[in-house]
């Protein structure tokens, strides 16, 4: 029987190499994704060209309908949920906090906070021993912004990230005798397509010179982080949270 992984966010970036790395360990991959269907539907397709299992289903992570669909959905297909990665998250282009408005605090924190509410809500409810599941492991994309603030740029975006830190912390010490693990990782300057929608696609280029490294990060090592958290190879780890941001 399959062990599925459910991923939000899946479409591109750390989500998309998440996928494609969890399906050469073995999962059955729900690529969620917002509108690229495009994208996941590659995604996809790479999975399965290479012996895997997978599929792609739309998902608004802020409607609390989508999510359960989304569950509902894997867990019918693919088989009985074993993981989920909490990637999807949106910024909003460079704003100091006196201009930031209501509707953009909003739909951030929809999309950034509660929407891992919604979908841990669900793959507890699936995964918990005491609900009559196998147990599982939920891993949070957190970002180094929830330490650092990001001042001048996305105070909002940080705030969100900071909120998921502590349902990490908190809900890994509600679920650790339910067979749950959670963790979480802080990515810090990668190299996706979500610099572009703050509205500067340069923007690791600009400050990899504040990294201790010298360079910015890759997707595929945020994806190498998630993948050992969720593998047994964690299975002592809960609560915890792996920096992948080249020292800074």
């Amino acid at each position: 029987m399959n062990k599925t992984l459910v991923i939000t966010g899946g479409s591109r970036g750390i989500g998309a190499e998440t996928a494609k790395l969890a399906a050469r360990h073995g999962y059955a991959v729900c690529v969620g994704y917002r509108s690229e269907a495009a994208a996941a539907d590659g995604v996809v397709a790479e999975i399965r060209n290479a012996g895997g299992s997978a599929m792609a289903v739309q998902v608004d992570v802020s409607k609390e309908e989508d999510v359960i669909r989304l569950f509902e959905t894997a867990a019918q297909n693919l088989g009985p949920i074993a993981g989920l990665v909490n990637n999807a998250a949106i910024i909003a282009h460079h704003s100091r906090v006196e201009d930031i408005s209501h509707a953009r605090l909003q739909h951030i924190f929809a999309v950034n906070a509660i929407g891992p509410f919604l979908c841990s809500r669900e793959a507890v409810r699936r995964m918990s021993t005491s609900r009559g599941g196998a147990g599982g492991v939920i891993v949070n994309v957190s970002s180094s912004s929830a330490q650092m603030g990001s001042p001048n740029e996305y105070v909002d975006y940080a705030a969100t990230k900071g909120a998921l830190e502590t349902l990490t912390f908190g809900l890994s010490k509600e679920v650790a005798r339910d067979g749950i693990r959670v963790n979480g990782v802080r990515p810090g300057h990668i190299y996706t397509d979500m610099h572009a929608s703050g509205g500067e696609p340069g923007r690791v280029e600009r400050l990899k010179g504040t990294i201790p490294m010298g360079r910015g990060g890759q997707p595929q090592e945020v994806a190498e982080a998630i993948v050992w958290l969720l593998s047994d190879k964690a299975s002592f780890v809960t609560g915890g949270f792996i920096n992948v941001n080249g020292g800074k």
